[in-house]
């Protein structure tokens, strides 16, 4: 009996040497609270020595007291059974620190079984706690402005959307992307740019309400999900934001930067999919850009023909469009600067819709996919060959897209309508944006040599976006440099100036004219005259208007 005793004795020593060496805090206490063992590791956790704890009650650690956390373990049942009860919570050290915690919890019995207290086994998670914040921040908040990310903006129009149809009211999507920001990167660098973002989002966000969710959806793209909101408001309150951005300025290098945005708003009443709402206020947005930024453009689900193009795909509209003859041209006159007189249009492709004409913005993108550009561009040019067949005495501008540069016969197809028509090639301006362009050079310039032979002139449109471009003009046929409407629309900069005067300066020393994109007001107008560019083209000109109004239009 006694070497039994002096085994039992012996594992009492292992045990209780084990918890002394334990890493986590172990510690155990009585029916009233009152410490009864206290570790190493409990010492280090809590910043209590053994001898302050040992006989006193542990309510020192509890926040929110002792009482709390007994109902609490009582809740759990942690005092009743045998089986270690798991509790994330949080302690109060000595140095008056809250600090999160994991503890299993365990039941003391005598030998009768009957509870006589608690033990605790505990560690510190704090720095996981931490870490899992940040990740959890890190998912659902944009890093630079601190708003919330396109995921957790999708979540939030999820909810929002099932709540407007809940509870039987209207809401609005505004979709924010500021023009030409690629500018500012490639001007005063991303610092600047990122500079510009932050400023821009703190701005908005001051213009908010409590109730709308404001996000960051990725480069410069900004949403809002305005709730309650009408139609109404919702347009009301884009106009504010085009103002607050338009007025937001900053220096970088010496200069004041500026610069506007282009809105897409859709209201919704929640029974829309969110998904074909955030496509819809994508497209509105496009729009805005199409028709000349710093603007917006507004749709309602409500209307008849909106709901439609959510169940039917753009992909199948713009078919439908080319068989159906929904296609249609509008006319914008280009002014010559010298004489003050238009000599020339862009040709602007319409799709012709019930609550009236629909941007290229809106379904381009959709023919791309498709593979049916091909098939609108020739529309396009087949339709301005016998424009031009009408009115001899006026040069035609006609877009084209960049996947038309990889049409093979498309030369051949324009020689056989100019055949055809018996007009002069001279009057035919194929237009190619600079990026299409130079994104696919060596074909972009076959094709524009093609053209030339013919005796068509060539233009390359939103010229100076893309600094580094310049060298290509020594390879590209263009015959006029469309300048990025960006440097021209006020307020302009002096960088904005410059970068004018210089691509009027290269144009001229290479044989070639410049037209100024987005000429909106009559101060710009004398600008671009005084800054030596040869042609104008914005709203204060012309707004764009059916081909069918062209003879009446020249008259006035």
């Amino acid at each position: 009996m006694p070497e039994r005793r002096a085994d039992v004795l012996d594992a009492l020593e292992l045990l209780a040497e084990i918890v002394r060496g334990a890493g986590e805090a172990i510690y155990s206490a009585d029916m009233d609270g009152i410490c009864t063992s206290w570790n190493p590791a409990a010492e280090r956790l809590y910043g209590y020595s053994a001898q302050e704890m040992l006989g006193h009650s542990l309510a020192a650690l509890y926040p929110d007291g002792w009482d709390a956390e007994i109902d609490k373990l009582k809740r759990l049942g942690a005092l009743d059974k045998l089986e270690p009860q798991p509790l994330e919570t949080v302690r109060r050290r000595k140095d008056g620190e809250l600090i999160d915690v994991a503890l299993t919890f365990s039941a003391l019995r005598d030998p009768d079984g009957a509870v006589i207290g608690g033990a605790a086994i505990a560690r510190d998670i704090s720095e996981s706690r931490r870490l899992q914040a940040q990740l959890e921040h890190l998912a659902n908040y944009d890093a630079l402005t601190g708003l919330l990310n396109r995921r957790r903006f999708e979540d939030e129009l999820t909810v929002t959307c099932a709540r407007a149809k809940r509870e039987e009211r209207t809401g609005a999507i505004l979709l924010l992307d500021l023009d030409n920001f690629k500018y500012v990167n490639d001007t005063f660098g991303h610092h600047a740019g990122d500079a510009l973002l932050s400023g821009i989002a703190a701005t908005i966000a001051h213009r908010l309400r409590a109730s709308d969710t404001f996000a960051r959806l990725g480069g410069d793209e900004f949403g809002v999900i305005a709730t309650p909101a009408s139609l109404t408001q919702a347009q009301r309150l884009a106009d504010d934001l085009l103002t607050v951005v338009r007025e937001h300025a900053m220096m970088a290098d010496g200069h004041t930067i500026r610069t506007t945005a282009s809105i897409g708003v859709i209201e919704f009443d929640g029974r829309a999919d969110p998904a074909e709402l955030l496509t819809e206020v994508d497209r509105a947005m496009y729009e805005s850009k199409d028709a000349g930024r710093d603007r917006a453009t507004a749709h309602s689900t409500r209307e008849p023909e909106r709901r439609a193009r959510t169940r039917v795909s753009w992909e199948q509209l713009v078919r439908e469009a080319l068989e159906q003859h929904r296609f249609e041209l509008y006319c914008q006159p280009i002014l010559e600067l010298a004489t003050r007189t238009v000599s020339q249009c862009e040709l602007l492709l319409r799709m012709r819709g019930v609550g009236g004409p629909i941007y290229p913005a809106a379904f381009l993108g959709a023919a791309e996919r498709g593979g049916l550009i091909r098939t609108v561009d020739r529309w396009v040019i087949e339709q301005a060959i016998l424009i031009a067949a009408r009115h001899r005495d006026i040069r035609f501008e006609i877009n084209l897209s960049g996947r038309t540069t990889d049409d093979p016969d498309l030369a051949r197809f324009v020689s056989s309508l100019i055949a055809a028509a018996a007009i002069d090639p001279g009057n035919l301006v194929f237009e190619l944006t600079e990026t299409a362009a130079i994104g696919n050079i060596g074909r972009a310039r076959e094709l524009a040599r093609s053209l030339s032979e013919l005796g068509c002139r060539f233009a390359i449109d939103d010229f100076g976006a893309g600094f580094s471009t310049f060298y290509y003009l020594k390879h590209f046929p263009a015959d006029y440099l469309k300048i990025d409407g960006e440097f021209v629309r006020a307020p302009r900069s002096r960088t904005d100036e410059l970068v004018i005067e210089s691509i009027v300066r290269i144009a001229r020393d290479l044989g070639k004219q410049t037209i100024a994109e987005f000429v909106t007001d009559a101060a710009t107008l004398q600008r671009m005259r005084e800054l030596g560019v040869d042609f104008a083209q914005g709203y204060h000109v012309a707004k764009p208007f059916p081909v069918a109004e062209l003879e009446r239009r020249l008259k006035r």
